[in-house]
């Protein structure tokens, strides 16, 4: 199953960055990483509406969606392997994690996910999702192959 992660904004050099490379770097395949970006100058609801919009026409065809949002669902890390598990299990190809600016997703993404999952109460920089993201996926993939990385 390869996943996909559809975000809003481009990442610097820095910490983010090698932290997404970093556990990116350890999946096979790695995640294929899309970012998109409106460059026009907004006002922010329109801006949220039109940064929604690239990241919905950014989907595979066919792919199960995750939106990342803080509103979301929360689930251990057991729980969200077992949920990638299922779905590889039931033949989804693709799944499209979508990170949306600092105004958030747009109700049309979160119409559009199968899930709307998010990784803490706390609010969390859009870029530091990327890093955090790709960590809790090389996580439950050594939960799914029963590699010793995650500890109970």
């Amino acid at each position: 199953m390869r996943t996909h992660l559809i975000a809003v904004g481009r990442m610097k050099p820095g910490p983010e960055r090698e932290l997404y490379s970093h556990y990116a770097a350890r999946l096979n395949p790695a995640p294929q990483m899309r970012e998109v970006e409106e460059k026009r100058n907004l006002p922010a609801p329109k801006l949220k509406v039109r940064e929604s919009e690239l990241l919905l026409a950014a989907i595979p065809d066919g792919a199960h969606v995750v939106a990342m949002d803080e509103k979301g669902r929360q689930m251990g890390s057991l729980k969200f392997a077992k949920t990638l598990g299922n779905w590889r299990d039931e033949g989804v190809r693709d799944v499209a994690f979508l990170i949306g600016g600092a105004d958030g997703l747009d109700k049309a993404v979160l119409q559009r996910a199968n899930l709307t999952l998010s990784l803490s109460d706390m609010t969390w920089p859009h870029m530091l999702v990327r890093g955090l993201l790709a960590e809790q996926l090389y996580r439950a993939n050594a939960i799914l192959t029963g590699h010793p990385y995650h500890r109970e």
